[in-house]
C-alpha cells in the first residue's frame, strides 16, 4: 500500500468515525466505497475490523442507554446469519449482493417515511439480525436494517444499541471468514494503523453527539438508508 493510499484511507476512517460516533451510522458506506477503490481486496475485513474499536468506544460511552432486549434479539439474529453471509460472499457475484441489498434498503426506507411510529418488536430485531448477518459478512455493509428498526428511539437508544450488536457480529464474521481462509492478515494490520485516525474522528465526535434530536436523527437515519441502498443499486 502507497503512502497516498494510507493517507486517503486516513482520513475516510477519520471522518467516518466522526459521522459514527456522532449519529450511530454511517462509518461503513463513508469507509467501503473508498476502500473497494483503492483495494477491492481491502473488503470485507478490513472495513469490519476497522469498526471494532470505534464500536468498542460508542458502546461504553453510550452504555446507560443500550436496548439489551433488543440487542439479544439482533445479535442472535445476526450470528445465526453469519454462514449465510460467507455462503453469499462465496458464491454470489459482488453486484448480485448489492443490487439485492439496495433494492431491499430503499423499499425500507420508503415505506419508513409514510409509516407512523413504532415500538419495534421481536419480528423487527430478528429480521434487522438476519438481514445484517448477511449483508455484513458480505460486504462489509449492514447498516440501514438496523437503522430502520431504530429510526423512532432516542439517538443515545440507537448509537448504543447498534454499537453493540455490530461489535459481537464483527468479530463473529472475522472469525470466520479467517477460519474458511477469507480472510488477510495484511488487512488486520492495515486497520490496526489507522486506529488513531479512527480515534481522533471518535474524539471529535464526542463533542456533538449529545446534540442530535430525535426528530433530527429520524430524518438522517432515512436519508442514510436511501443513500446507502441507493449506491449499492448502482454498484457504489
Amino acid at each position: 500500500m502507497t503512502a497516498e493510499t494510507l493517507a486517503v484511507l486516513a482520513v475516510t476512517v477519520t471522518a467516518a468515525a466522526f459521522v459514527q460516533g456522532s449519529s450511530g451510522l454511517g462509518f461503513a458506506l463513508i469507509v467501503a466505497p473508498v476502500a473497494g477503490i483503492l483495494d477491492p481486496g481491502l473488503l470485507p475485513v478490513f472495513v469490519l475490523a476497522s469498526m471494532i474499536p470505534l464500536n468498542l468506544y460508542v458502546a461504553w460511552r453510550e452504555r446507560d442507554a443500550l436496548d439489551l432486549r433488543g440487542a439479544r434479539w439482533i445479535t442472535g439474529a445476526r450470528l445465526a446469519a453469519t454462514p449465510g453471509g460467507l455462503a453469499l460472499l462465496l458464491l454470489v457475484p459482488d453486484r448480485a449482493i448489492g443490487l439485492l441489498t439496495g433494492v431491499a434498503t430503499v423499499l425500507a426506507a420508503v415505506v419508513s417515511l409514510a409509516a407512523p411510529a413504532f415500538a419495534p418488536g421481536r419480528a423487527a430485531y430478528l429480521g434487522a439480525g438476519a438481514v445484517t448477518g448477511l449483508t455484513e459478512t458480505a460486504t462489509g455493509v449492514g447498516g440501514p436494517p438496523l437503522a430502520l428498526v431504530y429510526q423512532h428511539r432516542p439517538p443515545a437508544e440507537l448509537r448504543a444499541t447498534v454499537a453493540v450488536c455490530f461489535l459481537v457480529g464483527e468479530v463473529a464474521s472475522l472469525v470466520l471468514l479467517f477460519a474458511t481462509g477469507e480472510g488477510r492478515p495484511a488487512d488486520l494490520g492495515w486497520a490496526a494503523l489507522l486506529v488513531p485516525a479512527i480515534a481522533a474522528g471518535a474524539w471529535a465526535s464526542r463533542l456533538v453527539h449529545h446534540r442530535v434530536d430525535g426528530r433530527r436523527m429520524r430524518l438522517f437515519v432515512l436519508l442514510f438508508a436511501l443513500v446507502s441502498g441507493t449506491g449499492l443499486i448502482l454498484g457504489m
